[in-house]
């Protein structure tokens, strides 16, 4: 299990860490329907925004957060403080 502040290191993380939490994202901040998160601080653009993401069997978890980062702006994205269970398969 990895912990991380920015998702952006996930790709080059070994295999055998099955786990990465981060939460730099902040959700994108703004979601636009149709459309999505416009600007997310990240060089994968939405790929990492936010929840849950399964990438060659390893898993990364974004949380959205509580705060901003970009723009002091939420929108439709809404703050949350995430709590993960997490069994053995």
């Amino acid at each position: 299990m990895a912990f991380t502040h920015n998702p952006d290191i996930f790709p080059e993380l070994p295999k055998h860490i099955s786990l990465t939490i981060a939460g730099h994202t902040h959700g994108g901040q703004v979601y636009l329907p149709f459309i999505g998160r416009p600007i997310v601080p990240s060089h994968y653009g939405q790929r990492y925004a936010i929840g849950h993401i399964d990438e060659d069997g390893k898993n990364l978890y974004v949380s959205p957060g509580v705060g901003t980062s970009i723009f002091p702006v939420r929108f439709l994205v809404p703050p949350e403080v995430t709590l993960l269970s997490i069994t053995s398969g």
